[in-house]
């Protein structure tokens, strides 16, 4: 059966269908009416559906159309499943439970909901585009029907990682079910190129609301947003928290929630208190913490006071507190219940709220002396993406620190070839006496495993890893991830264990751009004829007609035109189901390992099947042999 909404959906396209499921489409309109409902069917295949489902018919009665559409819904999902299932074997993920197997159960909590909706509707209430959609009404599961267009969660993104949807990409008026996919498309890609680990979840996924998904996808997001500014960069005074010895590579070693922890203390300690926090959930659930910590960070006039600590009761207490934060604009993702719970989530995103609005951490003084901050390259930001995507545990914050026990790696090569780790061979839990030979050792058999793959390491050893050579480290890395993607890459072709050459890659990139009709073609990845985006633009184009608005392309040579056109193909790359990394200044500077994977993803996506949107990222097995 047609829902009400694709029947709203038709009978707007299509006069002659009513909204109450009577009258016909003409025959000529019917490829046009399954694209309004999701689903894209090629000329050539439209034609074969025709003649089998209608014969001659001119006139095509609303219900014919309707099994039409379910016969070929029905595929798609089935293909989608398949896909999947693909997907993981290539790539060592393994199958979490979800609402697709039975007696499967989640948790769902209402605090969540309630917390994620708050920071969506204080965050994003001023948007134009997003009128009709907020406020996000708390109660009644409204947060996931409002986020099945996937308007709400791009905008996050972009809050979380500002840049990285071109929103001039994004579909926002006159929506239909098709168009709202797309944009659950861009949605899913982009947030996976900003380092989420997305499970077995495609847009139909969300465009069906389902819940658990829905959370852990927005926790995701809200993580990295509330994270992305608790370094050096953001915050030069960060250096304060160092203890004696450590130099600003022991900061960067630290985890976000090491560093939030030890800005609590270090409060907490020119507050003249003995208390200390050690986690994020029984430390916290009398509130204590919090109103010293509140009282520390306060400007001068702000009117913040300890008087919630003469307050009888943890819940009583909380709210007193809590009162005491929204004097700071900082009543954020916890209610009084979430503080005496223990939540961990939300009392984490609260205090990484606090800091990123009220740090209180001064920059270096004049005779201060401080070591140079050395930020962290797009290069090495976008391996670390790709990573934190693929699901390594731990998260990679530091490339250097989070690599040198090899741990990570092995998750790596394990999703690149399943089965190729001997797990026996990897020590995981490191002792003082022998951590370090035991780090190293894992570095050594990385390289071995390295060597397997037939990556040039010449002059790379263990030791090298481990000690956070910069430029080793990042070789290794690269081949990883353009392992990765060929690997991928070769999966959508089916040609095995075949890794595609480069030469092949550019091949099929001028064949598909001459089969449209295309002017533009390479002659390599280095080709300077890349910088302006065109051929990029062009190439989506030829993948996915329709997609691209040829009216924003910029003809210019400047440097802003070429910015513009490459953010354009990025995100036009994602919108199609590219799983794209790479960033526009990749494509204008002419970076060629970024553009190689540039363009091995969108080779690999014109390899999926026809009415296959978007397939599920991998998370890597871990599980020894």
């Amino acid at each position: 059966m047609l829902s009400r909404e694709q029947l709203q959906d038709l009978n707007e396209s299509f006069p002659t269908v009513s909204e109450s499921g009577s009258g016909f489409l003409p025959r000529s309109d019917v490829q046009t009416a399954l694209k309004v409902l999701g689903i894209d069917v090629p000329g050539y295949k439209m034609r074969e559906l025709l003649d089998t489902h209608f014969g001659n018919d001119g006139q095509i009665d609303v219900s014919k159309f309707e099994k039409l559409f379910e016969e070929l819904d029905a595929q798609r999902n089935q293909e989608a499943n398949r896909w999947k299932s693909q997907t993981k074997q290539v790539s060592g993920a393994y199958q979490v439970q979800s609402e697709k197997q039975d007696n499967a159960h989640h948790t769902i909590r209402h605090e969540e909901e309630v917390a994620f909706s708050n920071w969506i509707n204080s965050n994003l209430s001023d948007d134009a585009d997003l009128k009709r959609l907020l406020p996000v009404n708390l109660q009644g599961g409204e947060l996931y029907t409002k986020v099945q267009d996937g308007l709400i969660i791009c905008k996050l993104i972009n809050l979380a990682v500002p840049g990285t949807i071109d929103e001039r990409a994004i579909n926002k008026k006159n929506l239909n079910t098709y168009t709202k996919l797309e944009n659950l498309t861009l949605a899913l890609c982009s947030a996976q190129a900003i380092g989420c680990n997305i499970i077995n979840i495609d847009n139909i996924d969300l465009s069906k609301g389902t819940m658990h998904l829905v959370l852990g996808l927005l926790w995701q997001i809200i993580r990295i947003g509330l994270f992305n500014q608790i370094d050096l960069q953001h915050c030069p005074g960060l250096f304060r928290l160092l203890r004696d010895g450590e130099t600003l590579d022991d900061l960067r070693r630290l985890s976000p929630e090491e560093i939030l922890m030890r800005w609590v203390n270090y409060h907490l300690d020119r507050a003249g208190t003995q208390r200390r926090l050690h986690n994020f959930t029984s430390d916290i659930v009398d509130s204590e913490i919090y109103t010293y910590l509140l009282n520390q960070i306060a400007p001068v006039g702000s009117g913040v006071t300890l008087a919630p600590l003469n307050v009888q009761g943890n819940i009583p207490r909380a709210g007193a507190m809590l009162g005491e934060a929204e004097k700071l604009d900082c009543r954020e993702f916890v209610t009084a219940n979430d503080v005496a719970a223990g939540n961990y989530k939300l009392n984490l995103a609260f205090v990484a709220n606090l800091f990123n609005k009220h740090p209180m951490l001064p920059d270096p003084a004049a005779d201060e002396i401080v070591e140079d901050v050395v930020q962290e390259t797009r290069e090495e930001k976008t391996y670390r993406n790709w990573m934190n995507s693929m699901g390594v545990d731990p998260f990679v914050n530091w490339l250097y620190g989070d690599l040198q026990n090899g741990v990570v790696i092995f998750q790596l090569y394990d999703i690149i070839r399943p089965g190729m780790v001997t797990w026996k061979r990897v020590v995981r839990t490191f002792h003082k006496l022998r951590g370090m030979m035991d780090q190293i050792q894992n570095c050594n058999y990385a390289v071995e495993l390295g060597k397997q793959l037939r990556f040039s390491l010449v002059g790379i050893q263990g030791k090298d890893i481990y000690d956070g050579n910069q430029t080793l480290t990042l070789a290794l890395v690269w081949q990883l991830m353009r392992a990765y993607t060929l690997s991928v890459l070769a999966q959508c072709t089916q040609s095995g264990d075949s890794l595609p050459a480069d030469k092949d890659i550019v091949a099929w990139v001028n064949q598909k751009l001459a089969s449209s009709g295309k002017s533009t073609s390479i002659r390599s990845f280095q080709d300077s004829a890349i910088s302006d985006g065109k051929v990029v633009l062009d190439l989506i184009d030829a993948i996915k007609p329709n997609v691209i608005d040829h009216s924003l392309i910029k003809a210019g040579s400047s440097n802003d035109d070429k910015m513009s056109n490459a953010k354009y193909a990025i995100t036009c790359g994602r919108k199609i189901g590219a799983k794209i990394y790479a960033l526009p200044e990749d494509i204008v500077e002419v970076k060629p390992k970024m553009v190689l994977t540039v363009f091995a993803c969108l080779m690999a996506r014109d390899y999926l099947p026809d009415m296959k949107e978007v397939s599920a990222p991998v998370q890597p097995m871990m599980n020894g042999n």
